[in-house]
Order: C-alpha cells, then structure tokens, then sequence
C-alpha cells in the first residue's frame, strides 16, 4: 500500500491499512445499513477474524479505514486483479464501502474513493470497477457523480 492518505475534507482523518483491532468498527459499519442489518452480526467476530488474516496476508487485497483521532469513520476493501484482458492489464474491484453515520455527507466517501483509484493507479490497473446493489440508489448517484459509469449488468449466485 502506498503511504498513509490525510483526507482532504477533514485533515484529522487518516486513511491507513487496516488492523486486526479495528475488525469490531468495521463489521459495525458494514452491519449499520439497510442490506447490513439483516446479514451481519457483531456477535461473535471469529469468521470476520479469519477472513481479515486472509484478506491482510494476500498482496492483492488493501481493507484500509478512515480513522479520526481513533475512531474508525470509513472502510473499504480493494482487491488488484491481474487480466489477460484489456492488452493483460490489472483492474481495481472496490467493495465494502461504508462512511459512519456520524461522517456521512462530509466528503469522506468521496476521499475514500479517490484513495482506492489512485491506489489502483500506483499499482498499474487501467480499470477500478465495483458492484452496488440494486437497492442502494444513493450509492449509485454518489458513484455517478464521480465519473463511474452504469455500463454493465452483474450478476451473483448465492453458494450456502
């Protein structure tokens, strides 16, 4: 990762790597939304634990917070994925972007998404693509909004 970001909305806030303390703050606000609230539980953090170690030891993967003076305010997660595609380049895939009810609408998202595509950018991808779900129409004005276009259907299938 490159280095530690200061965000431009709010110098108190520092975008920086994730650790395995801020697990807990992260799966609150992943939880603290409409879709969150019924798939995620704070209640026992062990696969969250283990997903974090998988996630920390890949190379590819960057989970990173927004942290104000220790409390954690934003999170997202940016996998690199190498392609033969589009003459064998690396793409960007942003998930998991969440701003705290307290920092929303202070421009935190917006730095946070800057972050993830100059990231990309220093890691040599040509493309940053991320999936919303349907649901989320605030979401998809925000990413409009900055320059990502609606340009393709996804596509999921539940495994149990």
């Amino acid at each position: 990762m490159t280095a530690e970001m200061s965000a431009q909305s709010d110098p108190d806030v520092l975008i920086r790597r994730a650790t395995t303390d801020d697990v807990a703050g992260i799966v609150a606000m992943i939880a603290d939304d409409q879709l969150g609230a019924t798939r995620e539980s704070a209640d026992d953090l062990t696969p969250y634990l283990r997903a974090f170690e998988a996630i920390d030891a890949d190379p590819n993967q960057v989970l990173v917070v927004a942290d104000r003076a220790g409390e954690l305010v934003g999170t997202l997660q940016l996998t690199i994925i190498p392609g033969l595609s589009r003459r064998g380049s690396s793409r960007g895939l942003v998930e998991a972007v969440r701003v705290a009810a307290s920092a929303r609408g202070s421009g935190l998202g917006t730095t946070l998404m800057d972050w993830a595509v100059q990231e990309s950018r220093n890691r040599g991808c040509t493309l940053v693509q991320l999936t919303s779900d349907k649901a989320r129409t605030d979401a998809h004005r925000f990413y409009t909004r900055l320059g990502f276009t609606n340009s393709h259907e996804g596509f999921k299938l539940k495994l149990s």
